[in-house]
């Protein structure tokens, strides 16, 4: 990882890689997609080079430094496409179908797939490393099976014996194309990092929770909020992935937009059909891979001409149309799969919302129940203060300047404090009984 590292890391200005040695072969339509300039030049002029990993359908990996202009040219992308790759945006995620390449921007994974390589936004990023190390790993072991499949299948061929695949009806699955598997990576490692994230917020929060149902304090709600505030946030990630691969599952033309290698070869082959028709064409109407016939006619020759195209045709247009159904089909179950695997992060994240929600349910409850404590203590306190004021009475009116036989008997001040400390003692049991059968209070 270490060594990787290193090579991936982006070049000094002074040691950066001249354009024109790493120039690409001319695209079908005869542009030249990637030509070299100067680099200088191109800083001059407030044109920002990016550093690019490059990683084609063998497993080589390199790092190119490339500008927008040059990349839009390269792949065939509008520039609000390639918007979505800027590290400066934040974009939600996103995965798109186009004529020559497909656009991804799942969580860290930021890349250009095209049918002969991927083109990933160079970063220092554990996840950017660990995924150029997994489609490393997966096109190395894809090219080794492929060859040893091949030399076995000459061996067997050599001994006259019968192969194995023959035999129990080609057990083997069939390799997906390359962007296909690229594809897959990068939905893997989405996946994997929003799974794992979920992971670690679960582990998180169910402790946290429990101590809150148990001691209700300042510092664990603090806590609390801020685990909703991130378990609302990735659950918005989680649900913005899971509806990307819905909306490809969905739509059977986005899915054959993207199978990239097969419209390359229809696009070679079609390429290869004009240039025979037309070398046909310059031999005035005598084939030339047939002996010229002396008493063969040219309009004749046109006709078989005419009547071979179009079968031809027609036989490519239903194998490429078979072709196209199974490659949908192909990305259908890829889709599907991770689909899975993302829905059920989001059931997890569902889940964890749902227990945050009982637990606040549960917290409010007992907050009403104190409450509610409280507003009965409150009760028996203005009851007693009622009960305490009757003295407060009984002392005022006995305390004014007027004079009565009462006052000189020794006995009187006696009997006052006996009744009216009854008549409260009367009082409040009047109360409490009326808000005991109110139930206004507990029984």
């Amino acid at each position: 990882m270490a060594d990787l590292k290193e090579r991936l890391l982006p070049p000094k200005p002074h040691s950066a890689i001249n354009l024109r040695d790493t120039a690409y072969r001319s695209s079908a339509s005869g542009r030249q997609p990637f030509q070299g300039m100067d680099v200088l030049g191109l800083k001059k002029r407030g044109q920002g080079l990016r550093s690019w990993i490059r990683v084609d359908t063998s497993g080589n990996s390199q790092v190119i430094e490339v500008d927008k202009f040059t990349m839009m040219r390269r792949c065939d992308l509008p520039a609000r496409d390639l918007r979505l790759l800027d590290p400066l945006f934040v974009y939600p995620s996103t995965i798109l179908g186009r004529e020559k390449a497909i656009v991804v921007n799942l969580e860290q994974i930021r890349c250009i797939i095209t049918a002969d390589e991927v083109l990933l936004l160079n970063s220092l990023d554990s996840s950017v490393l660990h995924y150029v190390v997994e489609l490393q790993r997966r096109l190395t072991t894809n090219v080794v099976g492929e060859v040893w499949q091949s030399d076995t299948t000459g061996l067997n061929r050599r001994r006259g014996s019968r192969n194995l695949d023959d035999v129990f009806g080609s057990p083997s699955p069939d390799y997906l194309p390359f962007e296909f598997r690229a594809l897959e990576v990068a939905l893997e490692a989405a996946c994997t990092f929003l799974d794992s994230q979920a992971a670690e917020l679960e582990i998180e929060a169910y402790p946290l929770l429990d101590e809150l149902t148990s001691k209700i304090s300042t510092l664990n709600l603090e806590r609390a909020r801020r685990l909703k505030s991130r378990l609302v946030a990735l659950t918005r990630r989680v649900q913005k992935v899971r509806d990307e691969i819905e909306q490809l599952m969905d739509d059977d033309g986005d899915m054959a937009e993207m199978y990239l290698t097969e419209k390359k070869r229809r696009m070679e082959t079609s390429l290869y059909g004009d240039q025979s028709l037309l070398g046909y064409r310059s031999t005035d109407g005598a084939s030339v891979s047939a002996p010229v016939s002396p008493v063969s006619s040219p309009p004749e020759a046109r006709r078989l001409e005419k009547s071979l195209s179009i079968a031809r045709s027609r036989h490519e247009s239903m194998r490429s149309s078979e072709s196209a159904t199974e490659s949908i089909e192909e990305l259908e179950m890829l889709l599907e799969a991770y689909f899975v695997v993302i829905d059920s992060t989001l059931n997890k994240l569902t889940s964890l919302k749902e227990y945050i929600d009982d637990t606040e349910d549960f917290i409010n409850i007992q907050l009403d129940n104190v409450r509610n404590q409280l507003i009965q203590f409150e009760l028996l306190l203005t009851t007693a203060t009622f009960v305490v004021a009757i003295f407060g009475v009984v002392a005022g009116i006995f305390g004014m300047n007027f004079s009565i036989p009462l006052f000189d008997d020794t006995g009187a001040f006696k009997w006052v404090l006996i009744i009216t400390g009854v008549t409260g003692v009367v009082i409040f049991s009047l109360f409490v009984w009326f808000f005991k059968h109110r139930r206004l209070m507990p029984l």
